[in-house]
């Protein structure tokens, strides 16, 4: 599904240049939930930014599906991650001006879906997420774990092939947050890809796998024990 191979990023200015990739591998398969974290200015975010085809790495090698991304264009990159990825943000990016359905909708009109196929997909991923009762409400009018419910609902209605989380529980109080993480874990039990910035340890338990960066660097990979109970125990 994904893999990294020497990934670079560097930063430059006209007095200071900044290595915030340096000589990054990483490789996820598809269906599995992989978490990345380390302190600020790790570089977490970056690689994130850079597998969601949102930056551009400054060398190295990256491959979606098989494809090479590094050197595609901007138009390309966009092209890419239209079709393949959904994002969940931390700030939930939702338009206030629009319904929880025309938030919904927003990705299937930017993909050129028809009206009738797109009604019904919002249809079919708002009963999923638990939304559909909410579809001609505005986000002001939800609770933080609904709004970022609506935001995970958009970034699915594509049905893309894998999904990138950024701190999706940052905004949410404990009970909401575990609501969140609960719902990630259903998606992955239902076939998902999952890659996942998070500070949070508890919620990092969730996935299968962590990978831990310091400097721009994977310092350490390990599999998660409460993970692999979920799916034995169910």
């Amino acid at each position: 599904m994904i893999k990294i191979e020497n990934l670079t990023k560097v930063f430059r200015t006209e007095e200071v240049e900044t290595k915030a990739l340096n000589n990054v591998f990483l490789q996820i398969k598809k269906g599995e939930f992989v978490t990345v974290m380390g302190p600020s200015g790790s570089g977490k975010s970056t690689l994130l930014n850079i597998a969601g085809l949102l930056d551009s790495a400054s060398g190295g090698s990256y491959k979606l599906l098989e494809k090479e991304m590094i050197g595609l264009k901007e138009k390309e990159r966009a092209k890419v991650r239209k079709q393949n990825i959904g994002f969940i943000f931390q700030n939930f990016n939702l338009i206030d001006e629009l319904s929880v359905y025309d938030n919904i909708e927003l990705p299937l009109i930017y993909n050129g879906v028809s009206a009738s196929e797109r009604s019904k997909k919002v249809k079919i991923i708002a009963e999923r997420l638990g939304v559909s009762h909410r579809l001609k409400h505005y986000p002001q009018q939800l609770s933080g774990g609904q709004q970022q419910r609506v935001a995970v609902a958009r970034a699915l209605v594509t049905e893309p092939k894998i999904i990138l989380a950024d701190e999706p529980t940052g905004n949410l109080d404990s009970k909401n947050g575990n609501e969140v993480m609960e719902l990630l874990t259903d998606l992955h039990a239902n076939g998902s890809t999952i890659l996942m910035v998070t500070h949070s340890d508890y919620d990092a338990s969730f996935s299968q796998k962590t990978i831990y960066m310091k400097d721009g660097q994977v310092l350490l990979e390990k599999q998660n024990t409460r993970n692999i109970d979920i799916i034995v125990n169910g």
